[in-house]
């Protein structure tokens, strides 16, 4: 055998490998870089619960543009003025001062003390009233001191104080401006030069914290400035490059396909109807890789991802499939997603349990209302796991914050989106769940409803044949709800010719009284192919079709076949055209309900229904479907037919009343 030929025989586990070898480097791809100390905050975090996070880098923390914009603005709001001192003009106006000793002497002593006491104080050049606040720097020589703008004198001030003073002396027309000097200038260079280095200093970054660093410790209150540190460390971390080694990137990659290969394995070994289904893998390898791409996206963006409704894949699963497929299918879930968390042990106790909890709540999915009691039951464990754990091994003081309690509410919550879930999933996978048998079984469904008014007869021999398999299905294991709708449409082909059918003959007359044997044959075997293309028109779930199919496997349409032989004496006959088309009934549900339709249908042509006729009759059914090799593509053994057998006879005797004969 070459290569090819081999590839092509095992095209189907192909396609399942290449399926997880895709799941695990999305997966992987997705895992953090480094180790997982902890997750954003935000503000319903009031203590920091997770060890001691300590930066593994230099960490600086950048201002935004709008806080560097309004650092400027305060810079050169607060920023000083520079003031030189310059007396050589004083000096002159001080000298022309004394010469009027000599032309005005009252004068001259009036002025002289005036001019004085301003030139010590000072006369400083006006500036915009707009600078009046800012702090002063007056310059002389190698010294420097600090002032205010209103300790000084401008000219104007000058003026108005040296009137004054000339009034309260009774003085007149004496000139004064001429000896007014300004002795303070604005140095526009220096205060320009020290505005210009002051916002050149301006650093972009907020916080520095070095490698080995504490950000915050175990048990501390969260500040909003913390929560914004920790938010902000955590962004940077996950924006940067991923530089994983080759050989730490290679065992990843290896640990997470080993949890998706058990999945895998699970299936291969004790589901093979789900393993032999591609559809059906893609869809529980989908669920988990959606599980995994939400856990990344809340961890990366420090939302709470604890609010994610993780109780949905039991539910979503256990709907399709069953409650030990919807565990392990959950368990693969917690595993993977809790390489995203800091306290992994705390995110595995929350999830797998409260999972566990989920599934009694669902074990029968009968009403919607289960899904609303789900909901409730997974807050219920979500608080008492928390509490639990908290208490014994984490933080105590978490467990009084209300606040904490908040992300459950929103996962218990997001629960209740499993039923629009559901009906999606329907729609796209072609699954039929336990929600969408309840509606194929109610009797106002249109099928339902024709089959009950053009041919009652069929009707009530589906609705007894339904009683039957549901029950016997109930006793060896199985969907009980699948096996009756299957029952209730598995003979919708009859209402095409109801009159050539025993249960809706009426006064003993028969249509095949007056036909030849085969064409007779061909007409009950054609109740099998038009049921198939009614279901298909009334666009009938998949699951339904196969009852209709199956439920008279490849057996022969004995009684005309017989006919036929007596008629044609030692003439070759083709067996084959008395043979319904099959296929054979491939699983329990299916094999029950050729059991049930044969031995309901036989029931009616008893002549006595006394205890030894239904035995020999239910007997003798069975047997003939195994003799026929009906069941050897069913996974169904032979304590499940013995069973089958007493909850069958048991059922006919209730029906007909039979009772035993006791000797007199």
């Amino acid at each position: 055998m070459n290569i090819l030929a081999y590839l092509q025989s095992k095209h189907n586990l192909i396609f399942k490998l290449v399926i997880v070898l895709f799941c695990s480097i999305i997966i992987t791809a997705l895992l953090p870089s480094k180790e997982v100390k902890g997750h954003s905050v935000g503000s319903f975090d009031a203590i920091w619960a997770s060890a001691d996070l300590i930066a593994d880098q230099d960490f600086f923390l950048k201002k935004s543009d709008e806080e560097i914009e309004n650092e400027k603005k305060i810079i050169t709001k607060e920023a000083p003025l520079f003031f030189v001192k310059k007396i050589d003009e004083m000096n002159s106006k001080l000298s022309e001062l004394e010469l009027l000793k000599s032309s005005n002497q009252k004068g001259y002593l009036i002025l002289k003390p005036i001019f004085d006491s301003i030139y010590k104080c000072g006369v400083i050049e006006s500036i915009d009233t707009l600078l009046y606040s800012k702090p002063l720097f007056l310059a002389e020589g190698n010294f420097a001191e600090s002032g205010i703008y209103f300790d000084f004198f401008t000219i104007k001030t000058a003026v108005d104080f040296i009137k004054g003073e000339l009034i309260k002396n009774n003085i007149k027309d004496l000139n004064f401006v001429d000896y007014l000097s300004i002795n303070y200038f604005l140095d526009k260079e220096k205060t320009s030069f020290y505005l210009t280095s002051k916002l050149e200093q301006v650093s972009i970054y907020k916080t520095a914290i070095l490698k080995g660093q504490t950000i915050v410790k175990h048990n501390e209150p969260l500040t909003n400035n913390k929560r914004f540190l920790i938010n902000r460390y955590f962004y940077l971390q996950n924006s940067g490059a991923n530089n994983n080694l080759p050989i730490k990137l290679f065992f990843s990659w290896f640990l997470v396909s080993l949890i998706l290969i058990v999945l895998l394995g699970y299936l291969l070994f004790f589901r093979k109807p789900i393993f032999g289904q591609n559809k059906q893998i893609i869809f529980l390898y989908l669920i988990v890789i959606v599980s995994v791409i939400s856990t990344y996206v809340f961890s990366k963006y420090g939302l709470l991802v604890l609010a994610l409704p993780f109780a949905l894949v039991p539910i979503l699963v256990r709907v399709f499939f069953d409650s030990r497929t919807a565990l392990f299918t959950h368990l693969v879930v917690v595993l993977l997603c809790s390489l995203f968390m800091a306290d992994k042990l705390e995110f595995i106790l929350l999830q797998l349990l409260s999972g566990i909890g989920t599934l009694f709540a669902v074990a029968e999915m009968r009403k919607r209302q289960q899904i609303v009691n789900a909901a409730a039951l997974v807050f219920m464990f979500y608080v008492l796991i928390f509490v639990s754990y908290q208490i014994g091994f984490g933080t105590p003081q978490l467990v009084k914050k209300m606040s904490v309690y908040v992300q459950f509410a929103a996962s218990s919550v997001l629960v209740l989106l499993a039923y629009p879930i559901i009906l999606l999933t329907e729609k796209i996978f072609g699954f039929i769940s336990d929600f969408k048998l309840l509606e194929l079984c109610d009797l106002n469904q249109p099928l339902l409803r024709q089959l009950s008014q053009d041919v009652p007869g069929t009707f009530q021999h589906s609705l007894q044949v339904a009683n039957l398999a549901e029950e016997a299905i109930f006793y060896i294991g199985g969907n009980t709800l699948l096996v009756r709708a299957g029952a209730m449409y598995h003979d919708i082909g009859k209402i095409q010719n109801p009159n050539f059918f025993i249960e809706n003959q009426a006064k003993g007359y028969s249509p095949h009284q007056e036909m030849e044997p085969l064409e007779s044959a061909k007409i009950i075997i054609n109740h099998v192919i038009a049921g198939v293309e009614l279901a298909k028109e009334n666009k009938l779930p998949e699951q339904i079709i196969d009852f209709i199919r199956t439920h008279h496997g490849t057996t022969s349409v004995a009684y005309f076949f017989n006919i036929m032989k007596q008629q044609s004496g030692s003439k070759l006959l083709n067996e084959a055209e008395f043979k319904y088309p099959g296929p054979i009934p491939f699983s329990k549900e299916t094999a029950v309900l050729m059991m049930a339709d044969g031995v309901e249908a036989a029931s009616r042509s008893l002549k006595s229904h006394d205890v030894l006729s239904i035995n020999e009759l239910v007997d003798s059914v069975i047997d003939f479907k195994i003799a026929q090799n009906q069941f050897i593509n069913s996974d169904i053994t032979f304590k499940d037919i013995t069973i089958i057998r007493k909850i069958f006879k048991k059922r006919l005797m209730n029906i007909y009343h039979a009772r035993i004969e006791y000797p007199i």
